[in-house]
Order: C-alpha cells, then sequence, then structure tokens
C-alpha cells in the first residue's frame, strides 16, 4: 500500500478500492445543545471536547440504530441519543456501563432532594470496608466513611436508575477530588495540589454538585437503549446501521490499562462484589481482564476480527496517531469488509495526564468510517 501524504488539519481523504482520493471536509451541522451539557470526565481517551466534529461526521452517515461497545466516559453514546438515535452501548468495564445506565439508559427518573438526604444520612447497617482498604492511599478518612455510608445507603434507591445516578455522581466526585484523575499514585498527594477549587472540596460536597449535573442530562428521546457489562466481541451486531468502534490504542510507550489507572473506579461502581483486590500493590489494584487491543502481539488480529463483525453496519473508527497498528494498516485491514474507507482527520491535544511540553499530546485523530 502506498503510504498516505500528510494531511493538513480538518482534511478528509476518500479510499474507493485502491484509489485515493482527496476531498473537503463534510460540512459540519450544529451539534443539539444538550450534548453540550454532558458532564465532562477526566478519562483517559475521553472524546468529550472532540464532539462537535464528531457529530459533523455522524450527521453525514445514514442509521437509526447504533451500537458503542467501548462506552468509556459515555459522552458518545449520549451524543447519538440526542441526535435521536437508538443506542445499544457495552463495555468490558463495569463502572461506564453506571454511567451509562445513569444518561443513556435512563430517560425520566432523577434524584429529589429526599433521595439525595437519604443518600447522604447515616446508614442503617454501614460497612468500612473503602475506609479499612483504602486508608492513607487516595482520600482522608473522611472522604473514605462517606464513599462507605453512601454505598450502603444505595440499597435503599426506589429505582435501579436512581441508584445508576448516584454512582456516577460517586464516580466523578472521586475523579474531580482525584490531583491527577487517576489511580495509579498513593499516599501524600499534596505536591499535586495547585490550588485549584476541586481538591479543597471534601466528596460530599462534590457529590450533592455532581447528583444536581447528572439530573441535568436525563431526558427522553423517546426511543429504547441499553448497557451491558461484556467484551465486544461478545456484542451482537444484529440490526445496527453504525457501530461507533473506540477501543484502547496500544501506545508507542507505556501501556493502555484502564483497569490499572481506573481500578478504584471500578471498585467502587459495585463496592467490589466479584472483584479480586492484588492486595500486595501500594493502590490496591483490582485484578485486569484480558483485553485483544493489550499488546502489539494480538492487536492487529483484534481489529481484523473485529471489522470482520461488523462488516454489516456503517463503522466508524475512532483512532489516534500515536496508536498501533498505524493508520494505513488500519485502512488495509477495513478495506478487507467494506468497499469505501473515509479517513476524516483532525489535530487534538490531549490535556489529560501531559504537560504542554510533551510532544505526544499532541496527535492526529482520526474518525475512519467504513461503508
Amino acid at each position: 500500500m502506498p503510504a498516505l501524504a500528510k494531511a493538513t488539519p480538518l482534511t478528509t481523504l476518500s479510499v474507493p478500492m485502491l484509489a485515493y482520493v482527496q476531498d473537503n471536509e463534510p460540512k459540519p451541522t450544529a451539534m443539539p445543545e444538550r450534548a453540550r451539557a454532558y458532564p465532562e470526565l477526566r478519562y483517559m481517551g475521553s472524546k468529550n471536547r472532540l464532539l462537535p466534529w464528531i457529530h459533523g461526521v455522524f450527521s453525514t452517515l445514514p442509521f437509526e440504530t447504533a451500537a458503542d461497545p467501548f462506552l468509556g466516559s459515555g459522552c458518545v453514546s449520549y451524543l447519538m441519543k440526542t441526535m435521536g438515535k437508538t443506542v445499544r452501548g457495552s463495555d468490558f468495564l463495569n463502572f461506564p456501563v453506571v454511567l451509562a445506565h445513569a444518561t443513556l439508559v435512563n430517560s425520566h427518573h432523577k434524584l429529589d432532594s429526599h433521595s439525595v438526604e437519604n443518600l447522604l444520612s447515616a446508614a442503617s447497617s454501614p460497612s468500612d470496608f473503602i475506609e479499612r482498604t483504602y486508608a492513607g492511599i487516595f482520600y482522608t478518612p473522611k472522604d473514605l466513611r462517606f464513599l462507605d455510608k453512601v454505598s450502603a445507603n444505595l440499597a435503599r434507591m426506589d429505582t435501579e436508575s436512581q441508584a445508576a445516578l448516584a454512582r456516577a455522581a460517586l464516580i466523578r466526585s472521586c475523579l474531580k477530588k482525584q490531583p491527577r484523575g487517576v489511580f495509579t499514585i498513593s499516599g501524600d498527594l499534596s505536591r499535586y495540589d495547585d490550588g485549584r477549587r476541586d481538591l479543597r472540596m471534601s466528596l460530599e460536597e462534590h457529590f450533592v454538585e455532581q447528583c444536581a449535573a447528572f439530573n441535568d442530562v436525563v431526558f427522553d428521546n423517546g426511543r429504547q437503549h441499553s448497557a451491558k457489562r461484556q467484551d465486544v466481541f461478545e456484542a451482537d451486531p444484529s440490526g445496527i446501521d453504525l457501530v461507533y468502534l473506540d477501543p484502547p490504542y496500544v501506545p508507542r510507550a507505556d501501556d493502555n490499562c484502564y483497569m490499572k489507572r481506573y481500578h478504584f473506579l471500578e471498585g467502587l461502581s459495585c463496592y467490589w462484589n466479584g472483584l479480586e483486590i492484588m492486595e500486595k500493590t501500594k493502590t490496591k489494584k483490582v485484578a485486569k481482564p484480558f483485553s485483544a487491543f493489550g499488546s502489539r502481539k494480538n492487536a492487529v488480529a483484534a481489529f481484523d476480527r473485529m471489522f470482520r463483525q461488523w462488516e454489516q453496519s456503517i463503522i466508524v473508527l475512532s483512532y489516534s496517531s500515536n496508536g498501533y497498528p498505524d493508520l494505513g494498516e488500519l485502512i488495509s485491514l477495513m478495506k478487507r469488509y467494506k468497499r469505501q474507507v473515509t479517513v476524516h482527520e483532525r489535530p487534538h491535544r490531549y490535556h489529560f495526564g501531559t504537560h504542554a511540553n510533551v510532544a505526544r499530546s499532541t496527535v492526529q485523530e482520526y474518525l475512519i468510517v467504513g461503508q
């Protein structure tokens, strides 16, 4: 395959059969205002800031039903809900599924003041699991006791949707309170204290704010949606017009292990039921599940299998120039199953976990569309 010439920002490469033709960026349409209200999470690889661009590409494609088998922060599934689509979401981790139950599946239920007061009241059957297990690691004893209390009170929620909203509020509260937004560091975190408001607030104060934030995005688009914990290869492709794929990128350095970075949120989402805690680790990590996208050894075969799985649907693959395999190889793989492949490209700077002088924080983002 001939090498792709370096594209200018916001360029589109159309790839029918074996030819390469440069085309113009599809004219963007206004993104639904409701999508802008989705709570932004400090989550590795989150597409929240790319939503207007993603919406512009989605708007050129004919679909009514969509699948998002890598839910992540949930913002893209929510975007498709605001576009009036039927969305089927899934993830191999539990806490993204909880977020999707709160914002995608849930179309009516909110947390009223009485519900929030009940969650903040003394628990009738409290546990001290979080306080004991994570003492001196991430939060103050008071914050840890608060998490134990609210987790116990969740059992008294009227509906599963309300419980999902409360858990979503806890998840975002913990992310905002954690200085770097990941759970790979422990002990005294004062060296990361830059004076921001989020670090001054207690988890309870954060929680009250986040309950209101997640209430604000609950709405009904007139369709039924689903969210399920499962591996992408367990997802059913039948009846899906478009699939949005945003798998973990195998980076050129480091790793792409979401469980390592967010194990505390994974545990919090289910109060560690059924999870194996690695007691000898400093941060009490949770054993990670296998991902076919976790190494160079397996990545190419995983992409090929995934494209074959969804060959009856329009495929929209979100990808980055700092990932492996590279763009050319992904196009070759997708062309095995799609007659036309279009690559939408734009520059993007990731602000999560990087500094301004780190070159690898600036990348080219791709939306690779197979039809």
